[in-house]
């Protein structure tokens, strides 16, 4: 039954969702009218918020190409093609794969957010050596298994809360910080973390679709053309003048990127020394290209590599500017923290898990960011939490603010299965040389959005903090 109700979902995400480019379009549009009708905003205040905003992701988009182009490039390398070859020797059948990418993936999301890139990459090359995996639900496994990173490591809003004079405490909002022991620490994240880690993989196992006809392999929908028929090292190889030339020396000099990678290794012991595991975009980007540097052992190697990684990155660059404008008009006409005010106000003591969990799925949509996000409707929630808790020990206050913030986090990370934002961050690894898009994928979404939309709405409320 499961099946047969993600494939009506999908086929109704087939002929009706358009592609990511259009769903931005219209989502602009949406909130621009709705600024207008309840802000009273009017249609020059709108565009002046969505020019001013649509510069805001500049940096973050650039890092988001540097991060696939650089994690996709490790993978080209020979050796982990090699460590590919034999993780594939265990996993014999489409359903072991989709389990454990599953699996994996979470893991590593807790590490960061960024590394669901290893987790694309992983797949991928699973889906060529092991018969009968559907593709495109395989994508929807790796997007999927990309919701647990507010539980870990990178979780931009209890790492915020927990940062020295952050924007809450110079604004009077939180008279101290908040450590990580009282949201990523908590019981309740570590039971929501052992809720994605145990019903996850299994749920996405049981709603895999079965039918043998028509698996929608990756082997059968590449393109002829977009094949690689030469290996990189071949690639290097033929790029060699028939005779010895200092330009051949430089561009295959072994020694060379060693000396340059092991700059790089240098610093980065220092920094992990100093800092401990803070893994930022920058040093993690930093660490694929001291990792590739050293795999692909020479220059011309490398530069083949960060080539064919980067044809096709092109959806980031230009649609990141759209959806940064929509985040301008929800943060400069103040419509998002009006959003948060309503929501909050309406809540009580017993419901205020929820309707924080609620209202950070809904301004996901428009603030695909946890951290942009948070910084729209945290102040606004955290106000209504003091209000609601005027007369309690500042231990059960500090337990409410706490629960709130998670509440959001998570409520973000899990409307991402309806918002194909990030999947703009694993279609240019896993699509390379296909032609699919996200409305191929988006509808094997919707039955895990209901579900655990569902199981963590009423985690937020019931685990203990």
């Amino acid at each position: 039954m499961l099946e047969r109700l993600g494939q009506k979902f999908t086929d109704l995400f087939k002929k009706n969702m358009p592609d990511a480019f259009v769903f931005a379009l219209i989502l602009t549009l949406i909130t621009a009218v709705v600024a207008m009708s309840w802000m009273k905003a009017t249609p020059l205040e709108v565009l002046t918020s969505w020019y001013d905003g649509f510069y805001l992701l500049l940096e973050f988009g650039m890092q988001m190409v540097l991060l696939i182009v650089t994690g996709y490039s490790i993978a080209l390398s020979s050796t982990i093609q090699k460590g590919i070859d034999k993780l594939s020797g265990f996993l014999k059948t489409p359903g072991q794969v989709y389990f454990f990418v599953v699996l994996v993936g979470f893991l590593l999301s807790m590490i960061s957010w960024g590394w669901v890139i290893i987790t694309a990459v992983l797949a991928r090359h699973l889906a060529l050596r092991v018969k009968g995996i559907h593709y495109p639900y395989l994508i929807a496994c790796v997007y999927f298994s990309m919701i647990s990173w507010v539980t870990g490591l990178s979780s931009s809003i209890p790492l915020l809360l927990n940062t020295p004079d952050n924007y809450l405490i110079e604004e009077g909002i939180l008279t101290e910080t908040i450590a990580s022991e009282n949201t990523l620490g908590s019981a309740m994240n570590f039971g929501m973390i052992a809720t994605l880690l145990i019903l996850g993989p299994l749920f996405m196992w049981l709603l895999a679709p079965k039918k043998k006809s028509d698996p929608l392999q990756l082997a059968d929908m590449l393109e002829t053309d977009q094949a690689e028929s030469l290996s990189i090292n071949e690639e290097a190889e033929s790029a060699r003048l028939p005779f010895k030339a200092l330009s051949d020396f430089l561009n295959n000099s072994v020694v060379l990127q060693f000396t340059i990678g092991g700059m790089g290794a240098v610093f980065l012991g220092h920094y992990f020394m100093t800092k401990g595991f803070d893994l930022n975009l920058n040093i993690m980007i930093f660490v694929f290209i001291v990792l590739g540097l050293f795999l692909h052992r020479t220059p011309m190697r490398f530069t083949i590599a960060m080539r064919r990684a980067s044809s096709n990155v092109s959806a980031i660059i230009f649609q990141f500017p759209f959806y940064a404008g929509i985040m301008g008009i929800m943060t400069y006409t103040g419509l998002g923290e009006h959003l948060g005010q309503v929501m909050a106000e309406a809540a009580t003591l017993d419901t205020y898990p929820y309707f924080a969990f609620a209202l950070g799925g809904i301004v996901n949509f428009a603030i695909p960011s946890a951290g942009g996000e948070f910084a729209v409707i945290g102040p606004s929630v955290i106000e209504a939490i003091q209000q609601l808790g005027q007369g309690l020990p500042p231990e059960a206050l500090l337990e409410m603010t706490s629960r709130a913030s998670m509440a959001i986090a998570y409520g973000e990370a899990l409307t991402n299965c309806l918002q194909p934002f990030f999947l703009l961050l694993i279609i240019p690894v896993m699509a390379k040389g296909i032609k699919i898009q996200a409305r191929d994928v988006m509808g094997y979404l919707v039955i895990p959005f209901l579900v655990f939309f569902l199981v963590q709405g009423i985690l937020v409320g019931l685990l203990p903090l």
